[in-house]
Parts: C-alpha cells; sequence; structure tokens
C-alpha cells in the first residue's frame, strides 16, 4: 500500500467516527508488514474512560485478527495541528511495534512523520518485566 492510499484510508474513517462529546473525529489505519491494512476510528463514551481512540480500536481490529506485525500507522484529523497519539495509544503501539513509522495528519491533509522512540521514549515494553 502506498503512503497516499494509507493515508486516504485513515481519512475516510473520519466520518464513522463516534464523537458526540467532544466532536474530534479521529481515523486511523494501520499497516502489516505484509501491506494489510486495519482502520479505526474513535468511540465515546458518556462514562469518557469508557471511549477508545481511533489508534487503539485499529490495533484492536488487527489483534482481534491476529496480526501484530505492524509498520505504520496514519492518524488523521480535521483539526488544524497534528493529531498525535495520546500517552495510553503510544504505550499500546509500544506493546507491539516499538518501531513503529507514527505519520500524523491535520485537517488539510498536511502531514508529519514521527518514529515511536521519538514520540515515547525510553519506554517500557514486555522486555522490561
Amino acid at each position: 500500500m502506498t503512503r497516499e492510499d494509507l493515508k486516504a484510508a485513515a481519512i475516510s474513517i473520519l466520518d464513522r467516527a463516534y464523537c458526540p462529546y467532544s466532536h474530534f473525529p479521529v481515523g486511523a489505519a494501520l499497516e502489516c508488514a505484509d501491506g494489510t491494512v486495519f482502520t479505526g476510528c474513535n468511540v465515546e463514551n458518556a462514562a469518557y474512560p469508557a471511549g477508545i481512540c481511533a489508534e487503539r480500536n485499529a490495533i484492536s481490529h488487527a489483534v482481534a485478527e491476529g496480526r501484530t506485525d505492524f509498520c505504520r500507522i496514519v492518524i488523521a484529523g480535521r483539526g488544524e495541528d497534528f493529531c498525535v497519539p495520546c500517552g495510553m495509544c503510544r504505550q499500546v503501539m509500544r506493546e507491539f511495534a516499538p518501531d513503529l513509522e507514527i505519520i500524523c495528519l491535520n485537517g488539510a491533509g498536511e502531514e508529519r512523520a514521527f518514529t515511536l522512540p521519538e514520540l515515547l521514549p525510553c519506554s517500557f515494553g514486555p522486555e522490561s518485566l
């Protein structure tokens, strides 16, 4: 899958986000090593901690299908700023893909790319136990 295709997949799922409280839709497209893509959107809940971010939704979808070989993820939002993952999502990404490439989009479709070590330095992973 091309970078542009992956970006389009993340943007296309924005409309499926359930965000009646924040009004902040987020879409994610997670690519596996063989090019398979899993998407996710944020799903909010009146009891805020019960919601799930788009990134963790995509990761959960992939894991439920038996996949954990992630190489990159695109995270799309509609705001002016780049849509970067929250701390909890960064930690979940670290569980499966310590060297994950993270491409963050803003509402204009502009991108900023990071590696997971840039966003989560000195991380805690399975080998830390």
